[in-house]
């Protein structure tokens, strides 16, 4: 299953349109989003569906997009 970066803003959790092939690939990014926004209160990976398709592959702090 194909899995999204979250951030924690003002108590809400929101997300983007990457789409990662691991949880370890959309942490790091998310952890990533962390260092550069200052509201920032928690992250995580959140596993999706099928129907969300990999999009971006997240390597040494790049993205690279799948086509």
């Amino acid at each position: 299953m194909p899995w999204k970066p979250e951030v924690q803003v003002d108590g809400q959790w929101s997300r983007n349109s990457l789409v990662f092939a691991t949880e370890a690939e959309a942490k790091a990014n998310a952890r990533d989003l962390r260092m550069r926004w200052f509201a920032v209160t928690d992250i995580r990976a959140v596993e999706v569906d099928a129907t969300h398709k990999v999009n971006y592959r997240y390597v040494e702090h790049e993205l690279i997009e799948v086509k």
